[in-house]
């Protein structure tokens, strides 16, 4: 199938997923059901009509408005579908047609809910994270296995060895610092770690370096602005999925290019 073909489908069913998102990041985080009640109007509580919830599009036919009470609906809405879409056209045209796509797939649209909920509650559900778990074994299993082609299981057992890792890498961080650092960035750092390492070990360094490197610019660009203190409490694992982007992106053409300075 052509690359663009594949990515244009990819991108297509990012948005319909990013649909259910909005969905996800606003009940999971007050314990309430993904599948029931059907999607309402917040304002007037009328049943969003089918016609009325294509991604992105019923937001702009609409414009940006119920259609029951004409109150604003937020652009976050339409925002959130068309990031995941991106995302997912973007794995795509990284893994391109394979058995690693659905997997990073799945990690894309944990990363987008992940990061949300966290930026507005501060926290990182175990309803989300847990479940990642064995998802991630039994899709990175798949493509390790191959079917269909030749098999990869040294990428399965560094993807073990690296989630391991990067799950007591942030353990310890948080026993060293517990103001700074929450169990639930540790139960993520090994989701992350899973992902990483099967890519490579380049990707799995530079992408736990990175989350560090980009939260803490960021951190220090809000201090500089006056829009933080010191005891302002700064989600971290919209940065922990920042730097898994980019190890996933670039990390092992990065980690390359790092040691090749040093020989």
């Amino acid at each position: 199938m052509d690359g663009a073909i594949v990515v244009a489908f990819a991108a297509l069913f990012g948005l319909a997923i990013g649909s259910f998102l909005n969905v996800v990041v606003w009940r999971v985080p007050r314990g309430e059901s993904i599948v029931s009640p059907p999607s309402a109007c917040p304002k007037c509580h009328h049943v969003i009509r089918s016609r009325d919830n294509i991604p992105v599009i019923s937001w702009l036919l609409l414009g940006g408005r119920c259609r029951d009470c004409r109150e604003p609906i937020a652009a976050r809405y339409p925002l959130v579908e068309a990031s995941t879409g991106v995302l997912f056209g973007l794995v795509a045209l990284r893994f391109g047609v394979s058995w690693a796509l659905p997997a990073f797939c799945h990690l894309a649209a944990v990363a987008v809910a992940l990061a949300l909920i966290d930026i507005d509650v501060h926290r990182l559900p175990n309803a989300i994270v847990l479940p990642a778990y064995p998802v991630a074994l039994v899709l990175l299993g798949l493509a390790s296995w191959n079917p269909g082609g030749t098999a990869d299981w040294p990428s399965l057992v560094r993807a073990l060895i690296g989630g391991a890792a990067l799950y007591a890498f942030y353990f310890v961080l948080m026993m060293v610092y517990p103001a700074g650092m929450g169990f639930g960035d540790v139960k993520l750092a090994g989701v992350l770690g899973l992902y990483l390492a099967w890519v490579g070990w380049g990707a799995l360094v530079i992408g736990a370096f990175a989350a560090f490197l980009v939260g803490g610019v960021f951190s220090i660009a809000l201090l500089a602005a006056g829009k933080a203190t010191r005891k302002s409490g700064i989600p971290f694992g919209p940065w922990m999925l920042a730097g898994a982007a980019i190890g996933i992106a670039a990390g092992e053409q990065l980690w390359s290019a790092y040691l090749s300075i040093l020989v």
